[in-house]
């Protein structure tokens, strides 16, 4: 069995600090095999914030499957934002924009979705979707096979801003189901959702799990509390924990737990109050 902490949206420069510290004490007490952040680790990309989220991943359990967000490319100053974007996150957070992961288990693999030529979106491209496929296809089918991006590839009901999934959804797809994708990992919205891919994407024989996160630490929520996702698996189960901050007794709780299972025609969810087959 493999337990995989899911963190976005820190955006350090724009905090909750009565957050940070109970939240690494609750991910350290969880003793995740993998730490997973999808995203948006500072607020304006500035030096002092992506030295504050350093110090923070230091705390953390590793390794760690980081990928950056559309605020960690700086937004006022227009020479480092289109000649050197990641400049600063490369420095403090990793040089590895397509971090990788994998055991007899698990594949986890970070894509960088963060563009310079956007706002606010984000796109993948061609070489990216081939080394998704290269990273991933060698790998069995009993092998549960996540993909960290910060955009994400589905988007909950209601909510309106269809421009705020992937660019090039479409494309990485197909690549996604021949290669067994299971489960699509991502942050941006602040909101916490867990859904289907099959009813976006009509590719036969094919359902991947999309998984959000809400934002972990930042003072910028829409409707929820801080929070974060706790994900465990034993093929071909999996189990999603929402923990959501509770100010009184200052502690992450659990919020919500959904498990699945794998099946022919992709993964179903099990019927509320039943349990995955995870020990």
């Amino acid at each position: 069995m493999k337990t995989i902490v899911h963190l976005s949206d820190l955006h350090f420069g724009r905090i909750d600090q009565a957050i940070v510290e109970p939240l690494s004490a609750t991910v350290a007490e969880i003793a995740p095999d993998v730490v997973v952040v999808s995203g948006d680790l500072t607020q304006r990309a500035r030096t002092e914030q992506f030295q504050e989220a350093r110090e923070f991943l230091d705390e953390l359990p590793h390794p760690q499957i980081i990928v950056p967000g559309n605020h960690d490319v700086p937004l006022y100053n227009i020479f480092q934002r289109f000649l050197e974007p990641l400049d600063k996150y490369r420095r403090y957070i990793t040089d590895d924009l397509e971090p990788f992961y994998a055991d007899a288990e698990i594949a986890v693999l970070g894509i960088n979705t963060a563009r310079s030529l956007t706002i606010k979106d984000g796109r993948v491209n061609e070489q990216q979707v081939a080394r998704i496929r290269e990273r991933l296809c060698p790998y069995a089918d009993d092998v549960t096979k996540f993909i960290v991006t910060h955009h994400p590839f589905d988007i909950p009901e209601g909510h309106e801003r269809e421009a705020d999934l992937v660019g090039r959804a479409e494309q990485a797809m197909e690549t996604l189901a021949t290669c067994g994708a299971d489960v699509l990992l991502s942050g941006h919205l602040h909101v916490s959702h867990t859904g289907h891919t099959a009813k976006r994407y009509k590719i036969s024989g094919y359902s991947a799990l999309v998984v959000q996160a809400g934002t972990a630490t930042s003072t910028r929520v829409r409707g929820e509390v801080n929070s974060f996702n706790v994900i465990r698996v034993e093929h071909p189960y999996i189990e999603i924990k929402r923990l959501a901050w509770q100010p009184d007794p200052a502690a992450f709780a659990t919020a919500s737990t959904e498990n699945f299972v794998h099946t022919p025609e992709g993964w179903a969810r099990l019927a509320d109050g039943a349990t995955a087959g995870i020990n």
